[in-house]
C-alpha cells in the first residue's frame, strides 16, 4: 500500500513535469462541472483576463466561483498554475486577498511569474495574490492562520489527496465562523477498489482517489461542516481505452459543492426568508445551489440549517429572515440525499448541456 508521501510524490511528478497542458489529461474533467444556470458575466470576464500561459496549464474540473466575493479573503487549495487565483483576484477586488497553496514547486514558481501582470491588468495599486508551497492537509504549517479566511475554494485537487478528512478538517479550521468551502471535484459512483488506488496514472487522473459521493456527506459532518449543497455537476468521459478498461463499472462525475462553518452549539429553527436582490450578477434571483433559487421579494420557507447559513454567512445582509418558533432538528427524520447526487443532477441536465472535451485527440 502506497504511503501518503508516495502518493504526493507521484502527483508532483504527474503535474509538475509530465503534463505540459490540460490537453494531456485523459479525461474530460477540465472545465466540465456544468451549472443549471448561465455563468455570471463577472466570472467569464475575470477568466478572460487571465494570461493565456496560465490558462494553458489549468487542470481543474469545474467553475468554483461563488457569488459575492468582493472584499473577501480567499484561499485556493491546490492552486496549480494560478488560473482560478487570478480570476478570484479580479472578483475580490483591491480590498480582498487571494492565497493559493500548492505542493508542486514547478507550478508555484510558474504561477508567481504573472503576479505583476495581473496587478497591472486589473489596475491595482499593489498585488492582492500570494502563492505558497505547502500541503492542503497541513495549512497551519504553510502559515495559514485559523479563523482567518472567508472562503476556501478548490478545483479538482482533493481527489488527488490521500487524506481527504485532513483536507476538510484543515479547511474548517482556517475558515471564519460563517465561512464556506466551495469546491469542484471528481466523484465516483461507488467506492473505488484498492487496486485502482494503487495505480499512479489512475490517481494522477483523479480516478484512483475520487471519493464515493455519499461519503462526502458523512465526512463533512464529521469535521463540523453543514450538510453539503450541490451546485452543479456533469458526467466525466474517459478517453483513454486502457484507463476506461481499468475503471470497470466505476463511473465518474464532476460536482461542485458548498459547505458552511456554523456554530456547533447554535439552536436552529425553520424560517421564512426573502431575497432582497442585492447580490451583484443576481439582481432578480440568487441561484444558491441546484435545489435553492431565491427570487427577489418572494418569501420562501427554509429548513433550520439553511436558515442558519443565511444568518451566519456573508449573505446575511441580502435576506430578510423571519425565524419560526419551532426549533429544527436534522434528526427528526432520516435525511434523504438524492438531491446531492452529482450523477442524478448530471443526468437531469442531459442533452441540454453541451458536452465539453478538452482532449480532441
Amino acid at each position: 500500500m502506497a504511503t501518503c508521501d508516495d502518493v504526493r510524490e507521484n502527483v508532483k511528478k504527474y503535474y509538475g513535469s509530465r503534463l505540459e497542458s490540460s490537453g494531456d489529461l485523459q479525461t474530460s474533467a477540465a472545465s466540465c462541472s456544468l451549472s443549471c444556470r448561465p455563468v455570471p458575466t463577472s466570472v467569464t470576464d475575470a477568466l478572460s483576463q487571465v494570461h493565456p500561459e496560465v490558462t494553458k496549464r489549468f487542470f481543474g474540473c469545474g467553475l468554483p466561483f461563488p457569488a459575492k466575493l468582493e472584499g473577501c479573503r480567499v484561499l485556493d487549495l491546490g492552486s496549480g498554475s494560478g488560473r482560478d487565483c487570478y480570476a478570484f483576484s479580479k472578483l475580490v477586488g483591491q480590498s480582498g486577498h487571494v492565497t493559493g497553496i500548492d505542493m508542486t514547486e514547478e507550478l508555484v514558481t510558474a504561477s508567481r511569474q504573472y503576479i505583476e501582470y495581473h496587478q497591472k491588468k486589473f489596475g491595482y495599486e499593489k498585488p492582492n495574490v500570494t502563492f505558497v508551497q505547502g500541503y492542503m492537509e497541513k495549512l497551519s504549517e504553510a502559515g495559514i492562520q485559523s479563523d482567518s479566511v472567508d472562503v476556501v475554494l478548490s478545483n479538482c485537487v482533493i481527489c488527488l489527496c490521500p487524506d481527504k478528512r485532513a483536507v476538510l478538517q484543515q479547511a474548517y479550521n482556517v475558515l471564519k465562523e460563517g465561512g464556506e468551502l466551495y469546491f469542484s471535484d471528481m466523484y465516483a459512483s461507488k467506492v473505488v477498489p484498492d487496486h485502482m488506488k494503487e495505480d499512479p496514472v489512475l490517481w494522477g487522473e483523479g480516478m484512483g482517489g475520487s471519493l464515493f459521493w455519499q461519503d462526502l456527506i458523512s465526512l463533512a459532518h464529521s469535521v463540523g461542516f453543514s450538510t453539503p449543497h450541490l451546485v452543479s455537476a456533469s458526467q466525466i468521459e474517459i478517453y483513454n481505452s486502457e484507463l476506461k478498461a481499468k475503471a470497470g463499472d466505476v463511473s465518474y462525475a464532476s460536482g461542485t459543492y458548498r459547505l458552511f462553518k456554523l456554530p456547533p452549539s447554535q439552536v436552529v429553527s425553520e424560517a421564512i426568508v426573502t431575497y432582497k436582490g442585492t447580490v451583484a450578477d443576481f439582481l432578480d434571483q440568487l441561484d444558491f445551489d441546484s435545489s435553492h433559487c431565491f427570487k427577489k421579494d418572494v418569501a420562501v420557507e427554509v429548513n433550520g440549517e439553511m436558515a442558519a447559513i443565511l444568518q451566519r454567512s456573508r449573505f446575511f445582509p441580502d435576506f430578510k429572515i423571519q425565524i419560526s418558533d419551532k426549533p429544527w432538528s436534522s434528526s427528526e427524520s432520516t435525511p434523504q440525499y438524492c438531491h446531492l447526487n452529482p450523477f442524478l443532477l448530471a443526468d437531469k441536465l442531459g442533452s441540454s448541456v453541451r458536452q465539453c472535451s478538452k482532449t480532441s485527440k
